[in-house]
Order: C-alpha cells, then structure tokens, then sequence
C-alpha cells in the first residue's frame, strides 16, 4: 500500500485548503481511512477519518464544524476540506489506512506540511 499526499501550502487565518491522499495497491474489502496532524514539539494527533464502504466520517473537537473528510471510491483518494484556518492548524498532515479488524493505522503517507499564518 502506498499513499501520496498533497495539497499543503502556507495561508492566512480564516483561510481554506483540501488535502488530498491518494492510495495505490488497497486490496482490503473495508478499511479507514485517517488523516493525523503532528505540530512542532507535539505529539501525533488525530484528526479525522473515514469508513470507506459506509461513509461514515468521525472527527476530532478541535476541527468539527471546519473540516470535512470525503472520499472519491473511483480515484481511491481522500479529502480533507479544512475551512477557517486556524493558527494551531500549523502541523504536518499525513494520511493513514488501516482496515477494520486493526486497532492502529498500518501505512502512512510522506506528510504535507500546512502552515497558517496570523
């Protein structure tokens, strides 16, 4: 499995940007699909994730109301719609896959880098 992400760049506050994964070599019949943030001197944190067979999206509280997860079955890629853009949103974003019967996410894309200026 391989994933490709893209779509970082530097913007304001308030501003908008979608992120994009790309996956290759998915053979699994169901699986998540995650996006995870990691800000300088912090931690790995979730973000938000999606069920591919059932659409099913769960996020976490600090991006709720500006961040959207979708997905394109045909193109094997996931969004990530980040509205009004925060400071604190200044992390690398990866993407991440796991399938359903796995606790923890087993491939990881390379990170693209998001930074949000005041």
């Amino acid at each position: 499995v391989q994933l490709q992400a893209s779509g970082g760049g530097l913007v304001q506050a308030g501003g908008s940007l979608r992120l994009s994964c790309a996956a290759s070599g998915l053979t699994f019949s169901t699986y998540y699909m995650a996006w995870f943030r990691q800000a300088p001197r912090k931690e790995r944190e979730f973000v938000s994730a999606i069920n591919w067979r059932s659409g099913i999206t769960n996020y976490a509280d600090s991006v709720k109301g500006r961040f959207t997860i979708s997905r394109d079955n045909a193109k094997d890629t996931v969004y990530l719609q980040m509205n009004s853009l925060k400071p604190e949103d200044t992390a690398v974003y990866y993407c991440a896959v796991r399938r359903v019967t796995v606790v923890g996410y087993e491939y990881w894309g390379q990170g693209t880098l998001v930074t949000v200026s005041s």
